[in-house]
């Protein structure tokens, strides 16, 4: 048995999207408190987008700058391979630690 997409799946699919619009404009057109609710703040959202994109344009490579590190290494001032994988630097005649001591 295979289950296909079939022509009914799709097109309720298509109608429960387009009845969705149309009430959406018929809400959009209506002069009600939500509506201008709902406008004020999709153009507030709008243009706080907007502002921090030109804003980033604007300040993006000095915030990079601030925060990157200088240097040389994969992470900036970090050297590429450890120099060297001893035991920490200790007197010969020491006992190692522990947590204890």
């Amino acid at each position: 048995m295979e289950e296909s997409w079939d022509f009914e799946f799709l097109s309720r699919i298509a109608d429960s999207c387009l009845s969705f619009i149309s009430e959406f404009v018929d809400d959009w057109l209506a002069n009600d408190m939500r509506v201008s609710i709902f406008k004020i703040l999709l153009s507030w959202l709008i243009f706080s987008l907007i502002a921090i994109h030109f804003a980033w344009k604007v300040y993006g490579n000095t915030v990079n700058d601030m925060y990157y590190r200088q240097g040389t290494g994969q992470n900036g001032g970090t050297p590429e391979a450890a120099t060297h994988l001893g035991r920490w630097e200790s007197k010969a005649g020491d006992p190692p630690k522990s947590h204890r001591d």
